[in-house]
């Protein structure tokens, strides 16, 4: 099976990040902020200091939890036909854009504080649009109890899409994650489905360099002990929070990744991992992170490179064209750059929607993204290379000079092998601007006008909604 992939890191490179990424691990190891999870990581092996919350993790260790997680991880949905399954065969699967904080309102303009109304349309659109296969949690919603903010995101996604969902863990750790756990047994009819299936997915993101706070990562063992996919983000920042040097980056991203391993693997045998990065370095003027630094491609590869060293599915990509107002504001060599961090070798990548380094998020930039997604996936189609499609015989039959077009071989093949452009696609790109936004916005509305979400049976919304009260009440 022949698919483009981008190819960063030799063997040797490798092999050389592996390296120092266990002595890594075994001589400075992992601060980890919960006395629950340290005494378990004892227990396990590890060399572990109370007082300084720090564990040290032996080789051994690190490849024995390497070998329990699995290697293929089913994502489930809502309507089975949206079930995944990683890793991918051809192109990645992409997702929305997650905890935005801010939107461009789609009728009036106005840069707004998010809310559940906004993460229920957000979820809509996302539902309707092919491109996209994961909801992630898309806006912030701000007018929900915060205490209890990610079970009523979740609760939202869940009624307005029917594709896989992604979260992140919450404030109150192990205790918010069985409540997740507990609202998506009811849409699924049981725990044991669940695990089955999973149709949502956590993001657990470690503290760069080599830290794991109390709250997420509780939760985190919760999730892997209920089979829902961890996908254990490195937030590495080149020059900040790790090493300005590619080779550094890289190193961190790797060494918080196989600790988050050991941690979930320690906790539930077998669960499901997702090793993950969205890294890049820091922008010497403003200290953010440059998501237009030329360094993306190149960290997202190698991160992309090592996570199939493990076997593990990878999710060490983003998408997305970095812009203030909906459109594409940036210049062609950047849309190299996010186009190209795509071939990555990831599984799994997300961003559609996002604004301004995904502090904010516009409905249409959803549409934009996943239609312009929809296009640049093509280059990862899945080509088969075997006696037949070689098709020597056909050849022979055909003759010096002669014409394929006639031939059966040609007329059996030509849907799977030929691609053809979407003009309407190509004209949004044409102008790297915002002039397509209008376009996109119409489209945007139309889609929350006539996109229907089928609704989730009586007692289960009454039960979910049930659920979240008393837990309101308690937190």
């Amino acid at each position: 099976m022949a698919v483009a992939r981008l190819r960063f890191l030799d063997r040797d490179e490798e092999e050389l990040l592996h390296e120092q990424s266990i002595r890594c691990l075994e001589r400075i190891g992992v601060m980890v902020k919960s006395e629950v999870v340290l005494k378990s990581l004892e227990r396990a092996g590890a060399k572990v200091d109370l007082k300084r919350q720090v564990a040290k993790l032996p080789e051994s260790l690190v490849m024995e939890c390497v070998k329990k997680a699995p290697k293929e991880i089913p994502m489930g949905a809502r309507d089975p036909r949206h079930n995944k399954r990683l890793p991918v065969q051809e192109y990645p699967l992409l997702s929305t854009t997650g905890l935005a904080v801010y939107t461009k309102d789609i009728d009036t303009g106005e840069k707004r504080p998010t809310t559940n109304k906004d993460l229920a349309n957000f979820s809509r659109v996302a539902d309707a649009m092919e491109g996209i296969d994961i909801c992630w949690t898309t806006v912030t919603a701000h007018d929900v109890m915060q205490g209890a903010l990610a079970l009523n995101s979740l609760w939202t996604a869940m009624q307005n899409n029917t594709k896989h969902i992604q979260v992140v863990p919450a404030t109150h750790g192990a205790a918010d994650a069985r409540k997740q756990v507990e609202l998506a047994s009811l849409v699924v009819g049981g725990a044991a489905k669940l695990k089955k299936n999973p149709i949502f997915s956590v993001i657990s993101c470690s503290i760069a360099p080599l830290c794991f706070e109390r709250a997420e990562i509780e939760a985190q063992t919760e999730f892997a002990k209920a089979g829902i996919p961890v996908v254990s983000m490195s937030m590495s920042i080149s020059g900040l929070s790790s090493p300005v040097t590619m080779a550094g980056t890289l190193e961190n991203i790797n060494a918080e990744n196989l600790a988050s391993n050991v941690i979930t693997q320690v906790a539930a045998p077998g669960a499901p991992f997702i090793y993950s990065s969205e890294s890049a370095p820091m922008d010497m003027k403003t200290g953010a992170m440059d998501y237009n630094a030329y360094q993306l491609t190149m960290i997202a590869a190698g991160a992309g490179q090592m996570a199939k060293r493990y076997g593990f599915p990878a999710h060490t990509s983003s998408w997305g064209f970095e812009t203030i107002e909906p459109g594409i504001e940036g210049s062609l060599s950047e849309a190299a750059n996010v186009v190209l961090n795509t071939f990555s070798g990831t599984d799994e990548m997300s961003g559609a929607g996002a604004l301004d380094y995904a502090k904010g998020a516009a409905l249409e930039q959803v549409v934009l993204d996943s239609h312009i997604w929809e296009d640049i996936r093509n280059y990862m189609h899945k080509f088969v290379v075997n006696k037949e499609t070689i098709a020597l015989e056909v050849i022979e039959a055909v003759g010096h000079g002669g014409t394929f077009l006639r031939h059966p071989h040609t007329m059996k093949n030509f849907k799977s092998e030929m691609l053809v452009r979407d003009v309407k696609r190509k004209h949004w790109q044409a102008t790297l601007s915002t002039k397509m936004s209008e376009e996109t916005k119409a489209e945007a509305r139309r889609t929350l006008k006539e996109h229907v979400v089928p609704e989730l049976p009586k007692d289960v919304l009454k039960a979910g909604a049930e659920l979240i009260r008393n837990y309101e009440r308690q937190v």
